[in-house]
């Protein structure tokens, strides 16, 4: 689950690391009236789900309250178009009024799972402002590392190695190491999979402040994190991707024309793979999981239907703990409640296979049955 840069900054501050004083503004009053507040200067941040907002015109400086009304004008409800939210950009319903940061250097602080060691690992770089990935390409010494033992947590040598390292006043340097503390332990304690500062900045005054924040949480933790839950935008995310939420579905959308319905992460990853082999395109990853009832697949069936750019269905099931009838008699409601008129390619293996079978070949439904995943990826891909 993704978040704001306004709500993130409000986590953190929580937890004692240093943010610039800023208020979230709906409307262009609201951004003025905030701009009051901090003395009639701010700047003007559009507010999405995506980085690269200050190269697409989404983040202005103001140096008068004119200023913050003509550039909130702007903002608010224009479509912005960044390198990470692809062409069809998103729509800005709400800006952050933040106050004017006297920067004398930027830098960058990150929290991520290392899935090959299975720890956390803190990096830091002097190359702050820009985009890290291109740093790791072009020069990935200049990103310091620290993997931290879940045992002992980043420990205060930790954050002062990387604080030396990145080259700070000395005394600048408890400050620093005090911050990447607090960072991971709000990373830890609110369940985060990413926690990431671009950039770190060190002011004129000798302060160490996040300029910017990005937050993102694990979605298997949300049932102990209510107050999570309830930063949850749901304008920034896809209405299928919604709808899939309410029922416990893995459902992510894909730019491809083929719907996909399988059971478990590994198979459904395996049947993309496959399609895009014979020359196909997915346009979802849908993971029904493992025990799914009838009313789960009928959802599911629905979601992948209400995506205009599917052209064909191919359903991937080996029943395991999921039954290849359960299966079929969710797919037999859905498509004749939505009046199927696509292509739907079904392959079944496993549990209750022959029942499964033959609920399909008795629908009356215009199916067409494959015997193995290369089977239905040839399929499909020749139907659509």
């Amino acid at each position: 689950m993704n978040i704001h840069e306004y709500q993130a900054k409000a986590i953190l501050a929580e937890f004692g690391v240093k943010v610039p004083r800023g208020k979230v503004a709906f409307t262009v009053e609201e951004a003025v009236e905030a701009a009051k507040e901090l003395g009639g200067k701010a700047v003007v941040k559009a507010q999405i789900h995506a980085g690269g907002r200050g190269k697409a015109g989404g983040v202005k400086v103001s140096k008068s309250l004119e200023e913050v009304e003509a550039n909130a004008r702007e903002l608010l409800g224009k479509r912005l178009v960044t390198h990470q939210t692809g062409p069809q950009g998103r729509i800005v319903r709400r800006l952050l009024i933040e106050e004017l940061t006297n920067i004398q250097k930027e830098y960058y602080i990150g929290l991520v799972l290392d899935r090959s060691q299975g720890r956390l690992v803190m990096m830091a770089s002097q190359e702050g402002g820009v985009e890290i990935e291109e740093v790791a390409a072009k020069h990935p010494e200049k990103i310091f590392r620290e993997t931290i033992d879940p045992l002992t947590g980043l420990t205060p040598f930790q954050a002062n190695n990387l604080a030396y390292k990145l080259e700070l006043p000395q005394d600048a340097v408890k400050k620093a190491a005090q911050f990447m503390m607090a960072l991971y332990n709000a990373y830890v304690a609110k369940d985060c999979s990413i926690a990431e500062i671009n950039p770190l900045v060190l002011t004129a005054e000798g302060d160490i402040i996040a300029l910017d924040a990005k937050l993102n949480f694990d979605d298997n933790a949300l049932y102990r994190h209510p107050e999570i839950v309830s930063l949850r935008d749901e304008d920034e995310e896809d209405p299928k991707e919604i709808e899939a939420s309410k029922y416990g579905l893995s459902y992510i959308a894909l730019d491809g024309n083929i719907g996909c319905m399988v059971n478990g992460a590994g198979l459904a990853m395996a049947t993309m793979d496959t399609i895009k082999y014979y020359g196909g395109e997915p346009a979802n990853f849908l993971d029904v999981g493992g025990g799914a009832s009838e009313e789960k697949v009928t959802a599911a069936f629905k979601i992948i239907l209400s995506d205009p750019k599917v052209k064909g269905i191919l359903v991937n099931i080996f029943g395991g703990i999921m039954k290849c009838d359960v299966i079929a008699n969710g797919v037999v409601a859905a498509a004749k409640q939505v009046g199927l008129d696509k292509p739907l390619v079904v392959r079944l293996e496993g549990t209750n296979v022959e029942a499964g079978k033959k609920i399909l070949n008795e629908s009356g439904l215009k199916l067409v049955a494959a015997d193995s995943l290369a089977d239905a990826a040839q399929k499909i891909v020749a139907l659509v």
